[in-house]
């Protein structure tokens, strides 16, 4: 009885059933409290995310093994409880010392796969330390470890790792190469724990959100959610969930996108803590992109450690026409990330938008330099039409106009259909500048197409759109705040209690909603707010 329920747990797990598995494991624990049973149970309870669970069946393994001699286990089970405490709690004191623990008992052994999960964790240490060099150097111990033993699991997920280390250093072809075989691996069943495909998912969302290759990110995102549904389990755990979501984000699905990081936040608040960070910031960068400027500064204020965190502080000082902060803010962030990696593309982005609002063209220049090679070197259109937006951005501000609109043109046509944000943003450029050019009607288009993308423009913008006309075509701010209202099924004297005003007020400004947003009823109106993003 005892065998056929820890075989039972084991199949449970291969199909994803973690209910049925955690069953069949403490059913063979009622039979005899065996190390291996106390381990499939502490992966049954991993999936379900019952941390105090999971951690104690993993001591139970842990001290079984010692017991019975079993170094390799014992260490295995080490390994996993050094990762447990950082996935769950951020633990980093309590996993080295398991860590520590577990390279002690293998060093007492002959070549294993134990020894390549550890080089493979001792890898992604070092990633965080942006030692890039040192991250491969192990990741391919490890993937060589797991390919003489015939272990799937470690080796495609230190290839994985070997991966993000190549795209961190700007070998961004070889890299994601790499991450895709890892991935299609994952997938197509090849993993015997299914924890490392669902961490491999992760290693190849990042590095698509770190380059901008939402092509990519988007065509893995629903392999990945198919594979999802097929086993019945929610496979993408709650950081994937939020690399997800900014790539939905960055396709223009804001609903989803926000769907997802609620869901995420929640989720990793109540099972990984530490994590949650992961989904607040990016869901402080999705209301900054509504419009919606105070939540997002008080999201990126409640992580404000995280790097993505800054870069939004940073964004944000620019939406503001606060070019002075921005650029405090990007040079402390540069400064701790070494020259050479795909990291620094962000901050050198925004440093230009900073240092060109400044008037410091010169200081714009070398960074626009520095960013336009790393865009160049990874080459996926999103950075080369950023690069190329900061091209015109120079141009503008140094009186060549001409120049400034073939840069937003190119900038508009490599972000159009993949980024509608960031095209709307280059739109709006280009009308500035075509008014410059005298071409009136031209800068008008532009705008209007803009408008679509772009539901709150900055007040720079909001002037420039004054200067065209189409100043009524916006909404305000307290216009979006009447009409998020209005979706949360508010009548007129509640939204005038809410908000401190008159009713009168209330009709009034529903009234220039209905004009702005060209429908003629509530349910309209919210339809169409919610298409911009604005709710």
């Amino acid at each position: 009885m005892y065998a056929e329920a820890l075989e039972a747990g084991r199949a449970a797990l291969s199909q994803g059933a973690w209910p049925v598995a955690r069953a069949r494991f403490e059913g063979a624990l009622e039979v005899s409290a065996t190390p291996e049973a106390f381990e499939g149970l502490s992966w049954a309870t991993w999936w379900l995310e019952d941390a105090a669970a999971c951690l104690d069946a993993r001591e139970q393994a842990y001290r079984l093994y010692r017991q019975a001699g079993d170094m390799r286990g014992a260490a295995r089970m080490a390994l996993w409880l050094g990762d447990d405490h950082n996935e769950f709690y951020g633990a980093g004191a309590v996993a080295e010392g398991w860590f520590n623990r577990a390279a002690r008992l293998l060093d007492e052994l002959e070549s294993c796969p134990e020894l390549g999960w550890l080089r493979v964790f001792d890898a992604h240490a070092a990633l965080g330390r942006h030692d890039t060099e040192r991250a491969r150097e192990l990741a391919g111990e490890a993937r060589e470890l797991g390919r003489r033993h015939r272990a799937v699991d470690l080796e495609m997920f230190s290839l994985a790792t070997e991966g993000l280390a190549l795209v961190e250093d700007g070998a961004v072809e070889q890299g994601m190469r790499c991450l895709d075989e890892a991935t299609a691996a994952a997938l197509g069943g090849e993993y015997e724990n299914l924890a490392p495909a669902a961490w491999t998912c992760c290693r190849l969302m990042s590095a698509c959100e770190e380059i901008r290759d939402y092509e990519r990110g988007a065509q893995w995102c629903r392999q990945i959610e198919e594979f999802s549904r097929r086993m019945e389990a929610r496979f993408v755990t709650g950081v994937c969930r939020a690399h997800y979501a900014a790539i939905l984000g960055w396709h223009g699905r804001w609903s989803e996108a926000e769907l997802e990081l609620i869901g995420a936040r929640e989720d990793l608040t109540a099972k990984r803590p530490f994590w949650r960070a992961e989904a607040v910031v990016r869901l402080g960068e999705l209301r900054r992109r509504q419009g919606r400027t105070a939540e997002a500064a008080a999201l990126f204020e409640e992580v404000a450690s995280h790097p993505l965190a800054r870069r939004g502080v940073a964004e944000l000082c620019l939406d503001r026409d606060d070019p002075a902060a921005a650029r405090d803010v990007l040079h402390r962030m540069l400064r701790r990330i070494p020259a050479g990696s795909v990291a620094r593309a962000w901050p050198l982005e925004l440093l230009v938008r900073a240092e060109t609002a400044l008037g410091d063209n010169e200081s714009a220049a070398i960074h626009l330099a520095e960013f336009g090679a790393i865009a160049a070197t990874v080459a996926t259109p999103p950075l080369r039409a950023a690069a190329r937006f900061g091209e015109g951005l120079q141009a503008a501000a140094a009186g060549d106009h001409a120049k400034a609109c073939r840069c937003f043109e190119d900038a508009v046509d490599l972000f159009d259909g993949m980024a509608p944000f960031e095209a709307g943003h280059a739109r709006l450029e280009l009308a500035r500048s075509l008014l410059a050019l005298g071409r009136t009607d031209a800068a008008r288009r532009e705008a209007r197409t803009a408008l679509a993308a772009v539901a709150v423009p900055r007040r720079d913008q909001a002037e420039l759109l004054t200067s065209l006309g189409l100043q009524g075509t916006v909404l305000s701010l307290r216009q979006v705040e009447v009409l998020r209202l209005i979706a949360g099924g508010l009548g007129d004297r509640e939204i005038a209690g809410r908000l401190v005003i008159s009713e009168h007020t209330v009709h009034r400004h529903v009234a220039n909603i209905y004009t702005r947003l060209d429908c003629s009823t509530r349910a309209a109106a919210v339809s169409r707010a919610t298409q911009l993003g604005l709710l």
